[in-house]
C-alpha cells in the first residue's frame, strides 16, 4: 500500500531515495527508464554544453523528469530557490547562471542528497550555492526573498500540495516566478495509487494537469501555465516502470518488491501521466 498519512510519506520517500543515491542501479534510473544514468537527464532536457563541466555525480545522481530553467528567464544577480534539490544538477546550473552576485538555494529533506549535493558544489567550485534541510511544505526560507522557484520532479511527492504552492507564494518577492518540472496524471487505477514503490518514482502521487493550475492560482500566483509537456510512448512508460523494479541482486532503483507487472501498466498508462513545465508569478504589490 501506498503512503496515506504525512507522516508516512515524509519518511518513505527520503528512505527511497537515500537508497537510490548510495546504492545506484547502473542500467536504471529512477524516474526514467532502463538506461545509463546521465542518459535520461539529457533525454529530459538538459544540453550537453550545460552538462559538460558539472560533477559526474550531479548527473548520474539526477532522478528529475525534466529542465525546470529551461525556459526561465533566470538572469544575473536573481536568487534562486529549488525545491528538493536531491544531488544538485539544478543547483549547479542556476549558479552558473546567476554569477557571483547571485544566490541559489536548495532545500531537500534527505540527509544522503543533501551531503552529495555539497560534494557536489564543492567540487565544482561554486561558493554562491548553499543546501538546507526541510520540507518543501515548510521551507526554511524567509517570506518574499527570492527571486525564482524551481523544481524538478518533487511536487507530486508532497502530500500536502496546496501547502506547497502557499509556500510558493510566501517566498517569492512581488513580481517574482516559478518554473517547474513535474509529473501529471488523470485516471490512474487505485493499484497505481495504492504501489508504495510508484509513490516515490513520482507516479501514483502525481495530481492532474487542472489541479496543478488550480492549486497556484489558489495560493495567489498569476499567469499560471504550462510552457511545455512532454509525453511517454509505450516503451518508454514500459521503461518508466521497470526502473521501479528489483535488479538482479534483488534491489529496487527507488524501493523494494514493487509487484508491478510493467508490460501490462505500460499501455494503460501512456495516456495517463505524462511531464510538464509549469510557470507562474507572484503579483506585484
Amino acid at each position: 500500500m501506498s503512503p496515506t498519512t504525512e507522516e508516512q510519506i515524509h519518511e518513505q520517500v527520503p528512505r527511497s531515495y537515500a537508497r537510490a543515491v548510495t546504492a545506484p542501479v547502473p542500467q536504471h534510473s529512477c524516474c526514467g527508464g532502463p538506461a545509463p544514468k546521465g542518459v535520461i537527464v539529457k533525454l529530459a532536457g538538459y544540453t550537453s554544453a550545460q552538462l559538460s563541466d558539472l560533477p559526474a555525480e550531479a548527473v548520474i545522481n539526477s532522478f528529475g523528469c525534466g529542465n525546470p530553467l529551461a525556459f526561465s528567464e533566470v538572469r544575473c544577480g536573481d536568487v534562486v530557490l529549488d525545491l528538493g534539490s536531491g544531488a544538485g544538477i539544478d543547483l549547479l546550473i542556476a549558479a552558473k547562471i546567476v554569477g557571483p552576485t547571485g544566490r541559489v538555494i536548495g532545500v531537500d529533506m534527505t540527509d544522503e542528497m543533501i551531503a552529495r549535493a555539497r560534494e557536489n558544489i564543492a567540487a565544482a567550485g561554486l561558493s554562491n550555492v548553499e543546501v538546507r534541510k526541510g520540507f518543501i511544505e515548510r521551507l526554511p526560507v524567509e517570506s518574499s526573498s527570492v527571486d525564482w522557484v524551481i523544481s524538478n520532479c518533487v511536487i507530486n511527492l508532497s502530500p500536502d500540495k496546496p501547502r506547497v504552492f502557499a509556500e510558493i507564494a510566501r517566498v517569492l518577492r512581488p513580481g517574482g516566478r516559478m518554473s517547474v518540472s513535474d509529473v501529471v496524471a488523470q485516471d490512474l487505477p487505485e493499484a497505481v495509487r495504492d504501489n508504495e514503490a510508484l509513490y516515490s518514482s513520482c507516479i501514483a502521487g502525481a495530481i492532474s494537469e487542472p489541479e496543478y493550475l488550480a492549486g497556484l492560482s489558489s495560493a495567489g500566483l498569476v499567469e499560471t501555465e504550462v510552457r511545455e509537456r512532454i509525453t511517454y510512448d509505450e516503451s518508454e512508460m514500459r521503461g518508466f516502470l521497470v526502473s521501479e523494479l528489483p535488479d538482479n541482486d534483488g534491489r529496487a532503483c527507488c524501493g523494494g518488491a514493487t509487484g508491478v507487472d510493467a508490460d501490462r501498466l505500460a499501455p494503460l498508462l501512456m495516456s495517463r501521466i505524462w511531464s510538464i513545465k509549469v510557470f507562474a508569478r507572484k503579483p506585484e504589490d
